[in-house]
């Protein structure tokens, strides 16, 4: 067996890109929605499709949210994930020289939840390259695919030993690099770089110092509530928005 993909939403999006050997198991009786996801699995014409009892379906997947539908990815794919991964110098390598690019650092985001909105996000604001580092991070898995909606296969991902050496390649290739904390300059006061790499950091902790070290500016963003953050992701749109409003607008003028 492939990877597994469960969640309508993730299910569907999969479908589009599923390679052959691909199989959509269903729960006897699990609902019109999982219907729909039957028709789409067949038009394919190189998914098939397994009717299955629910204790089986709770078996392949132990303790998942399945909905009476999961999507096992098997086949033609090596190793069956659908996650591009992505080396930082060669994407770097890859821009034209006059070629914008947008990207998100993750810096300690160890919740899946958390790192499936953010790449939701960046699928819906063109991001060019996420990237996360190796070791106290989470990884790409299921639960972040399903958090998604499918949009971590459409997402770049690099998964790196050492961030700050990886921002110094980033810089190298004309990046500037911002990061977001609570203390730093308004975010609405910056004109960001037509290349830019925005690091978001934990809930708890923020960014880490080296990396902090190694942005070229620090941005907050401006709140008025009683709590004094925001989660990780609902920052990580509301920062990546603001980069596309500048650019569409002076794409205008």
């Amino acid at each position: 067996m492939g990877e597994k993909v469960f969640g309508f939403h993730a299910i569907e999006e999969a479908l589009k890109l599923a390679p052959a050997g691909s199989t959509l198991y269903l729960c006897r009786n699990s609902g019109d929605k999982n219907v729909r996801l039957e028709q789409l699995a067949r038009i394919t014409g190189k998914v098939a499709v397994k009717k299955i009892a629910l204790v089986e379906m709770d078996r392949m997947v132990p303790g998942a949210d399945h909905r009476g539908a999961v999507l096992d990815l098997g086949g033609a794919r090596k190793g069956g994930s659908r996650i591009q991964t992505m080396d930082v110098k060669e994407f770097c390598k890859s821009l034209s020289d006059d070629q914008n690019a947008l990207v998100v650092i993750l810096d300690g985001i160890t919740d899946p939840h958390n790192l499936g909105a953010i790449l939701r996000s960046c699928d819906q604001f063109s991001v060019s390259l996420v990237v996360i580092p190796e070791r106290r991070s989470v990884q790409a898995n299921e639960t972040v695919t399903k958090v998604s909606s499918g949009a971590a296969q459409y997402v770049p991902m690099a998964v790196v030993t050492n961030l700050t050496r990886e921002i110094q390649i980033l810089k190298e290739h004309g990046f500037w690099i911002y990061g977001a904390d609570m203390n730093g300059e308004v975010v609405h006061g910056i004109q960001f770089a037509h290349r830019t790499a925005i690091v978001m950091g934990s809930e708890g902790d923020g960014i880490s110092r080296l990396v902090r070290e190694s942005c070229d500016h620090i941005v907050s963003i401006p709140m008025t509530g009683h709590i004094d953050s925001l989660n990780v992701s609902v920052a990580t749109g509301i920062m990546l928005y603001e980069v596309r409003r500048q650019r569409a607008e002076n794409a205008i003028k």
